[in-house]
């Protein structure tokens, strides 16, 4: 009679935890939208509440969707553009200072080799004398 009891009880614990889980882990993209401040976190919370009904299938694309907006940079998608744009500008900049300094260095070398030659010529000179 108390094993009758007992198993009525874990019975119906176990429906609770398992029912309440599964209300936990449709909330989980709510909760990552209204930790990011995300826009459409209201429409994220209500698409949740559908996917619970629906087995869940709405559930990774609620993810998705949730994890899509950050708030320092939005989308992310505009942001990008930028810092593309800028990196491109970077390099150009870069490469510009490079060929400058390639420039640089081989009117150095002629420099070089024209104070070297003229030294040789001098020093021949004397020699010669």
């Amino acid at each position: 009679m108390f094993l009758d009891y007992f198993a009525l009880g874990l019975l119906i614990f176990v429906a609770l935890v398992i029912f309440y889980g599964i209300i936990v882990i449709h909330d989980i993209p709510y909760e990552i939208a209204k930790e990011r401040e995300h826009p459409h976190q209201d429409a994220i919370h209500y698409a949740g509440w559908v996917s619970l009904f629906t087995l869940h299938a709405l559930w990774p694309f609620l993810w998705i969707w949730a994890t899509l907006w950050r708030k320092e940079r939005g989308w992310g998608f505009k942001r990008l553009e930028e810092e593309q744009h800028d990196i491109h500008h970077r390099v150009s900049a870069l490469m510009d200072q490079v060929s400058q300094l390639q420039h640089e260095v081989s009117k150095l070398k002629q420099q070089s080799h024209t104070t070297t030659d003229s030294t040789a010529n001098v020093e021949n000179s004397e020699e010669n004398k």
